[in-house]
């Protein structure tokens, strides 16, 4: 997928104020509108314009896409970063609604498809859902939490340039939730118009990475590193886990990528998931003369070839 340059395309600054992406805009469009325009690409340039006004005439698409800064050039190869838009609170579903249109991979990739909503303004109208992504810790999802979260919003200042506010909630973390699951909060949408009600807020969750787990679903995985001896006799191990410390028990004869399942210990919702715990074999170093000397006591002592399996097997 390749990345677009929407401000290349209508042909302004990124400093450039609302008023001014729409002017550009205008003067593109009637340019390239295809009942006007002899030019043989003027079709796909007036649908290229459109998207790319799309995402600047809204500023909460703007600054989702600005966020991103000028790492990428037009035409390079792209993926959206991982949770690049957590902590971004934006109104409707899919990043805000707007008129159908047939948009771009890239477009799609960012901020959804788009659905066509119709209001009646004689009538109380609800005001429309905000979403926002946040990351949680996974002990959070343990033992349950009241955390307060800072979601960014945008909005136009008084000379049509985007800017960027703070909103702070207390949000009810339950145990058990889910990355991917959302979280409610009633009423902490858009207002409603001619006294109907507001919207709702909705978090979708995630979680932090984490330097000892993994999070799969329900499921949580653990590297565990052990030394040879620990592998081949078997031990006995103290091992955190997010709610606490648990006493595995590791057998004899056990490789490196084996999995000792401890069933129920993964994420607590229902039914729970399961924790596994992945091995892996930590070589001591061999800086000194003992620890070389014990490496060549192994060497002798040991009729083993490391490469046996492997295919040609090299020696």
């Amino acid at each position: 997928m390749k990345f677009k340059d929407y401000y290349e395309t209508v042909g302004v600054p990124r400093s450039a104020t609302q008023d001014e992406i729409k002017q550009a805009y205008r003067k593109l469009a009637r340019k390239f509108h295809p009942d006007v325009s002899k030019d043989p690409n003027a079709e796909a340039r007036f649908k290229e314009l459109g998207e790319a006004y799309a995402v600047l005439k809204d500023p909460e698409k703007r600054t989702a896409y600005d966020q991103m800064g000028n790492q990428w050039k037009s035409g390079q190869e792209f993926q959206p970063p991982p949770d690049w838009n957590t902590g971004f609170e934006f109104s409707g579903r899919d990043f805000g609604s707007g008129a159908e249109a047939d948009h771009s991979d890239f477009f799609e990739a960012l901020f959804g498809r788009q659905t066509r909503q119709h209001n009646r303004t004689d009538t109380p109208v609800r005001g429309s859902d905000h979403h926002a992504k946040v990351l949680i810790d996974l002990k959070d999802a343990y033992s349950g939490a009241k955390r307060t979260i800072s979601l960014r919003v945008p909005a136009l200042d008084s000379q049509g340039h985007v800017t960027v506010s703070d909103r702070k909630l207390d949000v009810n973390i339950p145990k058990g939730i889910r990355s991917g699951q959302h979280l409610r909060l009633a009423g902490q949408g858009s207002p409603g118009s001619v006294e109907g009600p507001s919207g709702d807020l909705y978090l979708e969750i995630g979680f932090n990475s984490d330097p000892q787990f993994h999070v799969d679903g329900r499921d949580v995985y653990l590297n565990l590193p052990l030394a040879p001896w620990e592998a081949a006799l078997g031990c006995s191990l103290t091992v955190p886990l997010p709610e606490g410390l648990v006493q595995l028990t590791v057998p004899e004869k056990s490789a490196a990528g084996c999995q000792l399942r401890l069933k129920g210990k993964g994420i607590p919702c229902i039914p729970p998931g399961d924790l596994y715990v992945v091995l892996e074999i930590a070589l001591p170093p061999a800086n000194t003369e003992s620890e070389k000397n014990a490496y060549q006591a192994m060497a002798k002592a040991f009729d083993f070839n490391a490469r046996a399996q492997t295919k040609g097997n090299p020696v």
